[in-house]
């Protein structure tokens, strides 16, 4: 194998796949990053037991890339050293490597050689049916992911509420999270006839976030029984899939409203951020939002040693019974409100112990639901 490339292509390369990449493993072989060079392009990848990042860099001679393949072949090389070696070097890289697996690294006058390892115990990528395939813009993709991850549950109690559930119907895509105390959903047009659903690690789409948040392209989803994969033009990502099956929601997002008002999302937000100074101390941060007109919503909160505090806010509109009194989580409140990007939102209340829904007004598609907490 021997390639000569551009050294800040090859260096953001190696630190996309490199993010995966897990010192700590029980196959010694995933400490390092797999090298393939091709005649048209080569190729990067790294990966742990969870997912795979794969990184292809086609041919081309303009000043970005400046990738020449000399000889075909592969290698493994160690991510940590191969990284560090990358970042230091201050000009174009020849890589080349022998029949004992050794690679010389030379740029200008520096010469680094590395001890490789055989490609034949790299694992091999998940085989997926290129026919049942969604394509998302990059963009829609993340936003979608945003407005849902946080929802999912740190717990691993129950498995499948650690990851999103991706459910695919004809021409619609439907996102869900939850912690069975809170959930968040958002729905999306798309071009397809497929009609899965797929539970992804909140882990996995965690790292496709930081993957994928810089790019600006078109991204195609394929997915098996076991395996998904978010694939754009240069970079693949593989993730395993949760086994099991999602709880179904619809019920408890369609359910009907004693009271609905409409309030400022923004200035609701720095309310509930206001009166959580005050509710650290309670295990659930407590914080009480009440109803005694039709005019004004009371935001409350308070510490045993530390103090209260109580701020009003006016409702936009109001129906339905017009005194109402419920204690919520106040960190699940404003994490669902930091992902609405609408001016204005619909709260409805059924009672002070079933759960309030979160409509952003003018987008339909997304609906977050928060169960309210005991307070004795």
């Amino acid at each position: 194998m021997e390639f000569k490339i551009n050294n800040n292509y090859l260096k953001k390369a190696i630190a996309e796949v490199s993010s995966v990449v897990s010192l700590k493993t029980a196959l010694p072989i995933l400490t390092g990053i797999k090298i393939v060079a091709k005649t048209d392009r080569l190729t990067l990848i790294g990966s742990n037991t969870d997912f795979v990042i794969e990184r292809t860099i086609p041919i081309a001679n303009d000043e970005l890339t400046r990738l020449e393949i000399l000889k075909t072949g592969s290698i493994v090389l160690s991510a940590k050293y191969l990284s560090e070696i990358i970042k230091k070097l201050p000009n174009d890289i020849h890589v080349k490597a022998d029949d004992n697996q050794t690679v010389t690294i030379q740029s200008e006058g520096i010469v680094t050689k590395m001890n490789g390892l055989h490609t034949t115990e790299y694992p091999s990528l998940p085989t997926v049916n290129s026919n049942n395939v969604v394509t998302l813009s990059s963009k829609d993709l993340i936003e979608i992911i945003k407005q849902t991850l946080f929802a999912a549950s740190k717990q691993e109690t129950n498995p499948v509420l650690t990851g999103v559930s991706f459910s695919f119907k004809t021409n619609l895509l439907t996102c869900v999270a939850s912690n069975s105390h809170r959930l968040s959903l958002k729905k999306h047009e798309v071009k397809s006839d497929l009609n899965e659903s797929f539970i992804v690690p909140s882990s996995s789409l965690t790292e496709l976030i930081k993957l994928f948040g810089t790019y600006t392209t078109e991204i195609d989803i394929f997915a098996t029984k076991t395996n998904i994969v978010f694939k754009s033009d240069k970079i693949s990502f593989y993730s395993r899939l949760i086994e099991g099956n999602y709880p179904s929601v619809s019920g408890l997002v369609s359910q009907q409203a004693n009271t609905i008002i409409t309030l400022d999302t923004k200035q609701l937000l720095e309310g509930i951020e206001r009166a959580s100074v005050f509710a650290s101390e309670w295990r659930n941060n407590n914080i009480r939002l009440e109803i005694n007109d039709n005019s004004k919503i009371v935001i409350s909160s308070k510490s045993s040693e530390m103090g209260q505090i109580k701020e009003e806010q006016y409702i936009k509109d109001i129906s339905g019974e017009e005194e109402l009194s419920v204690t919520i989580n106040g960190n699940f409140m404003i994490e669902a409100l930091k992902v609405i990007k609408e001016n204005e939102v619909k709260l409805c209340f059924n009672g002070s112990m079933r759960p309030i829904l979160i409509f952003p007004i003018g987008d339909e598609s997304h609906v977050q639901l928060i169960s309210p907490v005991r307070t004795y």
